[in-house]
């Protein structure tokens, strides 16, 4: 079992085309991961010289490229909780804004001709509990009275059945809108796309230090490899822990990286895979500390979750996955003793209220806190800051929101543990 994102290694590593690190640019961007390329296609689009600075060795090798592979849309928290707190009208916005992330990953799709495997089967939202049925049909019924999402459709527990060889669950929510992709393959296209379009993306060029240069946008990037300036920086680096705390410790109070973990089994055959899931969805369940799945394009079953509230490496990585195995055994026992060709963890970056923030601070831009539903959100938000960035404020959805500092929050999450035993709590009294 290689401890490897499965969408990484069976994808081709994009070669950043050799060039020298330029000393003045129009944008730098620091992060290679989806927020950033997405936003050097689009300045490169536009004609403006635009640098990507990444710290690790290859792009999107990060939470980009170390995810469940799902695109989906709908709210990372529940509609109806979020419109009580801010109004229907900017809860309807906000999520269908993700609706329209799913839209321009599709688009990008399609324009830039990515082989990456992308469909929209639809993502179906799992009641382990027959208890759960109720919340998922409030929900539905409150997207479609708020004229959010119609298209949203609850299914029994027979239905469910009839596409998910699981006796585990109750019926289900299905979200038609939603797709999947091959994140390995994605990412490699969208990097070649932007360079292709001239924007230059750096490799093993990890910022050091941000300094501003008079009282508007311009700042000067420190690198290991020389300095760049720049007349606009988009920050785009998620939960990495690249760059320490220096220029960056106000955003990384506000973030917490959390770690998820998936593993993948060795093909299982067209005819296994089918049978398995046969409407070939992405799935999550209802839960806390929940499982998450779906098929790859060579019938592999890729199955993950939050098996630890622990920061991602080896050695927590594969711990994670025997956790893993056994929620894979207790979901789909007929698989047996399959075997597992892939095990690795990430960090998802969560903020306190469980939605992105994005906007501008001391003259630097910022993207992120995409909490678990960042695939799409990621690719829009690259493309919607570099619209604010060029003049446009109103092009960002989450723009003008308050992002308080996380208490006790200042460096590493020493918390983890004890949110971990929290959310099994609450899991097991629900």
């Amino acid at each position: 079992m290689k401890l490897d994102s499965y969408w990484t290694d069976s994808a081709p590593a994009f070669a950043p085309a050799a060039c020298a690190l330029p000393g003045q640019v129009d944008v730098a961007i620091v992060g290679g991961g989806f927020t950033g390329l997405s936003a050097a296609l689009a300045f490169a689009r536009r004609g403006a010289r635009v640098a990507v600075l990444e710290a690790g060795t290859r792009v999107a090798a990060e939470a980009s490229g170390r995810n469940g592979g799902h695109v989906n849309n709908g709210l990372a928290v529940d509609y109806a909780d979020v419109a009580a707190k801010v109004g229907v009208e900017k809860a309807r916005a906000w999520y269908h804004a993700y609706d329209a992330a799913v839209d321009a990953v599709a688009r990008l799709v399609r324009d830039e001709e990515i082989d990456c495997d992308f469909m929209r089967h639809g993502k179906l939202k799992l009641a382990t509990r027959a208890s759960q049925m109720d919340a998922l049909e409030r929900s539905a019924q409150r997207l479609a009275s708020d004229g959010v999402d119609t298209e949203v459709e609850i299914l029994d527990a027979a239905r469910v059945r009839g596409e998910v060889q699981s006796g585990r669950f109750h019926g289900g929510l299905l979200y038609k809108r939603s797709g999947q992709m091959h994140m390995g393959r994605f990412a490699h296209g969208l990097a070649t796309a932007a360079q292709r379009h001239g924007a230059q993306i750096h490799t093993s060029t990890a910022v050091e230090r941000i300094e501003r240069l008079g009282q508007g946008h311009a700042h000067r990037l420190h690198t290991a490899r020389g300095t760049v300036t720049a007349q606009q920086v988009l920050l785009a680096t998620g939960a990495s822990r690249h760059g320490g705390y220096g220029s960056f410790g106000w955003l990384r109070r506000r973030i917490v990286p959390i770690g998820s973990f998936i593993v993948v089994t060795e093909p299982l055959g067209a005819e296994r895979a089918h049978a398995l899931l046969a409407a070939r969805r992405t799935y999550t369940t209802v839960a806390n500390i929940h499982h998450y799945f779906r098929l790859t394009a060579d019938h592999r079953l890729v199955f993950g979750g939050r098996a630890r509230f622990a920061i991602s490496s080896p050695q927590s990585d594969a711990a994670s996955g025997e956790i893993l195995r056994a929620g894979l055994a207790q979901t789909f026992p007929q698989l047996g003793a399959v075997r597992l060709d892939y095990c690795w963890g990430g960090l998802v970056d969560i903020t306190q209220d469980r939605l992105p923030h994005a906007g501008e601070r001391n003259g630097i831009y910022y993207a992120m806190g995409y909490s678990g539903h960042g695939t799409q959100m990621s690719v829009h938000m690259g493309e919607r800051m570099a619209a604010v960035m060029n003049g446009d404020a109103n092009a960002n959805p989450w723009r003008d929101r308050a992002w308080p500092a996380i208490p006790g929050h200042f460096g590493a999450p020493w918390f983890l543990p004890a949110v971990g035993m929290y959310y099994r709590l609450k899991d097991r009294l629900a």
